[in-house]
């Protein structure tokens, strides 16, 4: 095998694969990078038990030259010297090599190094998803959905299929939901076609997954390819294929968990709640959740305060759009809150009440695509 490839672009797909690549495998192999130089151009693999990363370079894109020179073959090589190499590489463009004895030489300007290669004919076959449950999404909108369901995974392991977020396709839209138990996060848009072979309730990828993949994926209009098997789940776009596996077991009915009616509603501003919110978990950071507690007023104020016996405490009033309902004391946690309100992405938010120890839910007033719901915390 023989290239010569500009060395920028290869340092991004090098990045790109080695998000899958981990040293603690139990298979040897893995833990190397897998290059495979064809006539189109060099494609780069990494992979663990849990996700696949293939990144390809053509020999040119939109007029510009990535490729100079190519001979095919392929070669696994070390993942953490060989990034690091190509990094410091002192030029443009490198030229990497591999004979017959594995060998592999990297030169860039006047600086050559030789590094041990492995057969890649040891490599596990890395297959393309066959199945005909599969649809295509906007990128920046699967990004924006992950972006405001993610973050609720558990991140214990008492319950793994909590770790993943579970995706469903009914009633015409495309649903995506995390819960750690203690909140829920849900995220749900508009199926252009509606398709009857969508894996019904059983589709929970795991977050850390979700969070390599919208990492490596660029803030684009393009479409993305998603494919579902009973058991993996793959992403694909032009010159990038993210396959994962998907968690086993039964996701949770959180349909049950929000509730139907509210006796107290709250439409604030979103930015000034969260920076209440935030300003009174400075002094509720040292007890156990985050703690802080929230108050309505007759006068369309409300009170956020926390109490921490050991530091102090704050008390803050915040003028609000509308409250409607019965009055209210709720205590829940501060970081749950601030979470919650980060991804919310509009003026004004509605928060809906059904009592001081019943979960709450919060969503934006312009649409009803996203939901969050947190359970309030018993402080008396």
């Amino acid at each position: 095998m023989k290239v010569i490839i500009n060395r920028d672009k290869l340092m991004e797909s090098i990045q790109h694969v080695t998000k899958a690549i981990s040293s603690k495998t139990a298979v040897p192999i893995l833990s190397g990078l897998k290059i495979h130089a064809k006539e189109t151009g060099i494609k780069l693999t990494g992979s663990n038990s849990d996700i696949t990363i293939e990144s390809f370079i053509p020999l040119e894109e939109e007029g510009i030259q990535y490729i100079d020179e190519i001979e095919q073959g392929e070669i696994i090589v070390h993942a953490k010297y060989f990034p690091e190499i190509i990094r410091k590489s002192p030029k443009d463009t490198v030229k990497i090599e591999s004979d017959e004895q594995l060998q592999v030489t990297i030169q860039s300007g006047h600086a050559e190094f030789h590094l041990n290669g492995q057969d890649p004919e040891e490599y596990p076959q890395i297959n393309q998803i066959q199945t005909d449950a599969s649809f295509e999404l906007p990128i920046t909108l699967l990004k924006n959905m992950i972006k405001q369901t993610v973050f609720a995974v558990s991140t214990s392991e008492t319950r793994p299929i909590l770790t993943g977020v579970n995706i469903r396709a009914e009633d015409g839209q495309l649903k995506f939901v995390a819960t750690d138990s203690h909140r829920l996060a849900a995220s749900n848009v508009p199926l252009e076609t509606e398709f009857s072979n969508f894996p019904t309730s059983q589709v929970v990828i795991p977050g850390k997954s979700l969070n390599e993949l919208s990492k490596i994926l660029d803030d684009t209009d393009e479409k993305i390819q998603i494919s579902i098997t009973d058991n993996q789940i793959a992403f694909q776009t032009e010159y990038l294929y993210f396959l994962s596996r998907l968690l086993d077991g039964k996701y949770p009915e959180t349909s049950r968990l929000i509730p139907e009616e509210s006796k107290t509603v709250i439409h604030a501003n979103t930015k000034q709640l969260l920076q209440a919110v935030d300003r009174a978990s400075l002094l509720a950071k040292d007890n156990h959740n985050n703690v802080i507690r929230l108050q309505t007023n007759n006068d369309q104020t409300i009170e956020i305060s926390s109490n921490s016996p050991e530091i102090g405490k704050v008390e803050e009033e915040l003028t609000v759009e509308s409250i409607d309902g019965e009055e209210l004391k709720i205590s829940f946690s501060s970081k749950y809150m601030i979470d919650a309100l980060k991804i919310m992405e509009t003026d004004n938010v509605k928060i809906e009440f059904t009592g001081a120890m019943r979960p709450f839910i919060i969503k934006p007033t312009e649409h009803d695509q996203l939901l969050q719901l947190i359970l309030p915390v018993r402080t008396f």
